[in-house]
């Protein structure tokens, strides 16, 4: 088991360029956050959370992840959930924590093998 976290300062994410938002951002959150009033909140708990996985993936000795190929959605029941867009050498399942305020967005996860 091990375990990432992460807290951004949600005005960095104000005004991002698309070159930006394309780089890190898989179409899915993009669309996610986009359809927000301040869709910097969302953007930057999605960063966050892309951050605290590739934490907790380097505690697992997974060290090749980059942030768009990490993405943070939603299921059923509006629960964050982690997915990661390429094969890992090691089977891993994720909890996932959001949270953010008017300033600031954060994210906890975990990570166990499998």
């Amino acid at each position: 088991m091990a375990i990432g976290v992460d807290i951004e300062d949600i005005n960095r994410f104000i005004d991002k360029s698309d070159e930006f938002i394309k780089r890190v951002f898989t179409q899915v959150e993009i669309d996610y956050c986009n359809k927000y009033k301040k869709p910097e909140s969302h953007f930057a708990a999605r960063f966050c959370a892309k951050e605290a996985v590739i934490k907790a993936l380097s505690a697992l000795d997974i060290t090749d992840v980059s942030l768009n190929e990490i993405e943070v959605y939603h299921n059923e029941n509006r629960c964050p959930q982690v997915k990661i867009l390429k094969k890992l050498e090691k089977n891993v399942k994720f909890d996932l924590s959001l949270s953010h305020d008017r300033t600031k967005a954060i994210a906890f996860v975990i990570a166990q093998e499998f």
